[in-house]
């Protein structure tokens, strides 16, 4: 199992759970909870939420999940830009807590840069790691200036991660930001690393490449694909989401994935790496 390490020396597999749109449903409930206990059973320890995602549900659902097993999971969630402030992120924080079910977050993200000053809410990221409240903080949505912002701020405690939107559809942040990111120590966290709305599964050039590679599940999908062009990156935890547990198992196994130098040219070809500075995308 791959592995990514964070500045506090805390290692955690690169390959983790998102839970964006988790916790909406609750048809879909019971698959949601199965699907990250799945996951944790696997060793897959990194679970990652936000207050915003359905308005706190998300949160709560992730808190059933991992009850009973708090220490065996590396717990992400992120602050909205609106609760960045030194005083509204300790208000915040406690907020996601108490739905969590636990007393501290492993890393606390800034959800993305909004009209709060970087330094006030860094200011109230060092409060709440002196707190014991979360152990380190990080952001998302940040593009290279963001980062040297960052940077030039006087923090008790360093950036630890950098969350973005990042899979072959979108690969803008090859240009710098990973490189960047990476010689800073700082992890680069990928949301959404299979793509939006299915046309990237559909690609010929991963269906082809597809067909030459097994797992433990059988022949190889091309989200499976997807999925191992992402993890095949140092410095990168990828945070897909699985609404279930056999697409659960279906990312895990996706690990089992080497993708040939064939493999990523062939991908290179058909979707071209940036060849310039790209506006940071966003979903």
């Amino acid at each position: 199992m791959k592995t990514v390490t964070f500045h506090n020396g805390t290692t955690v597999p690169a390959l983790g759970m998102g839970t964006w749109n988790m916790g909406d449903s609750a048809s879909r409930r019971h698959d949601e909870i199965s699907s990250i206990r799945a996951g944790l059973d696997a060793g897959i320890s990194v679970v990652d939420t936000a207050e915003m995602y359905g308005s706190g549900r998300s949160e709560t659902l992730v808190g059933e999940a991992i009850r009973g097993v708090r220490d065996d999971v590396y717990l992400v969630s992120k602050v909205l830009p609106s609760n960045a402030s030194r005083q509204g992120m300790r208000k915040a924080c406690e907020a996601s807590l108490k739905r969590l079910g636990t007393d501290y977050l492993d890393l606390y993200l800034l959800h993305w840069q909004g009209s709060v000053p970087l330094e006030e809410t860094i200011a109230g990221f060092d409060d709440l790691v002196a707190a014991g409240l979360i152990r380190s903080w990080g952001v998302s949505n940040f593009d290279t200036d963001g980062m040297r912002e960052i940077a030039g701020i006087s923090a008790s405690t360093p950036c630890a991660a950098n969350q973005v939107l990042y899979s072959l559809d979108y690969r803008g942040v090859e240009f710098d930001l990973l490189a960047r990111d990476r010689k800073a120590g700082i992890v680069t966290m990928a949301y959404s690393p299979l793509g939006q709305g299915g046309d990237l599964l559909r690609a010929p050039v991963l269906r082809q490449i597809a067909r030459r590679h097994t797992t433990s599940l059988g022949p190889a999908t091309t989200a499976q694909i997807a999925l191992a062009w992402v993890l095949r990156q140092e410095n990168v935890l990828a945070i897909p989401k699985a609404g279930s547990p056999r697409h659960q198992g279906e990312n895990i196994a996706a690990q089992e994935i080497t993708l040939t130098r064939d493999d990523l040219a062939r991908i290179d070809e058909a979707i071209a790496p940036p060849r310039r500075k790209e506006p940071l995308a966003m979903i």
